[in-house]
């Protein structure tokens, strides 16, 4: 189905009225819903004129909530608090129809670093594509702006306005001479997610921090592990501004290696998101990071 076109706009949490609860009656119409929650339970704390809590049960699994809107290249900042606990991961990525993806993923404990990656249509590029950016003041207690600026040719994530690592597409091209390089539309995800539970690779579980303690003190009182989303705010940028009467953004019929998108006034409507990716991995980075971490160990 063709992908809702992106629109900028600022997105705050004071209400969820453009939030559906449950995504599999999500039709495609993006001009009635801002968000669809694909997996889990979302609260909303009304404290600092609304916020967004993702919650984790040990029964329930993680939360993942996605935009109904694509992006087709631009900046895209969420603020934020992540999680604070072993095995449990914080992620705000984008993700498209073919896996293209991008992440800032906060795994476990690590309250003072935040980790960047990206993907190309779910292969990582021949070149290391993740990152660690530490020295961040508690990332549990303190909101951060955290950024994805992704442009044609650069993509770069920033932390409260300063950018802590730059990416060239020119930087990804592979022994096959392909840029491995996000290059088609993606939705928004904002997610938690436990990493550290039986039946997840040893690598993912290290990674995230150990398994998780459903007997910590902070489960014990809220009756969940949460993160908090204040606001998230996207700006468009499509290298060529679509006209008034384009709704969607549809892959053209090729056998290129990055195919071709292509602006459409075509519906999008009966195109639900749904959940292609299983619930056992709310995030395909943080699967792979794990296990990439397991291969270290061997």
């Amino acid at each position: 189905m063709p992908n809702p076109v992106c629109q900028s706009k600022k997105y705050n949490f004071a209400d969820f009225s453009r939030v559906l609860s449950n995504s599999t009656y999500y039709t495609g119409n993006a001009t009635e819903y801002d968000w669809t929650v694909d997996q889990g339970q979302i609260i909303n704390t009304n404290s600092s004129g609304g916020e967004l809590a993702l919650t984790l049960t040990q029964a329930g699994g993680g939360t993942r909530v996605s935009s109904t809107r694509y992006v087709h290249y631009g900046t895209i900042t969420a603020r934020l608090k992540t999680g604070r606990w072993g095995g449990v991961v914080t992620a705000f990525i984008t993700m498209s129809s073919v896996k293209d993806e991008i992440d800032w993923e906060f795994p476990g404990a690590k309250t003072t670093e935040g980790q960047t990656n990206f993907f190309w249509e779910g292969v990582i590029p021949d070149k290391t594509a993740g990152d660690t950016s530490s020295g961040i003041s508690d990332t549990f207690s303190n909101y951060h702006d955290y950024t994805i600026d992704w442009q044609p040719d650069t993509l770069s994530w920033s932390i409260d306005g300063k950018v802590v690592r730059t990416v060239k597409k020119t930087d990804t091209i592979g022994s096959d001479g392909v840029a491995h390089y996000p290059t088609t539309p993606a939705r928004v995800q904002l997610s938690i997610w436990p990493a550290g539970i039986s039946g997840q690779p040893q690598g993912t579980v290290d990674w995230a921090g150990g398994m998780i303690n459903w007997d910590d003190a902070d489960y014990k009182a809220a009756g969940h592990f949460y993160a908090l989303v204040s606001s998230v705010e996207v700006k468009c940028a499509d290298p060529t501004p679509p006209a008034a009467n384009i709704t969607s953004y549809t892959y053209n019929s090729n056998s290129t290696s990055n195919p071709g998108i292509t602006f459409s006034d075509a519906t999008t409507v009966n195109g639900a998101i749904g959940s292609y990716i299983s619930s056992a991995s709310l995030s395909m980075g943080a699967m792979v990071a794990g296990l990439l971490f397991l291969q270290v160990l061997l």
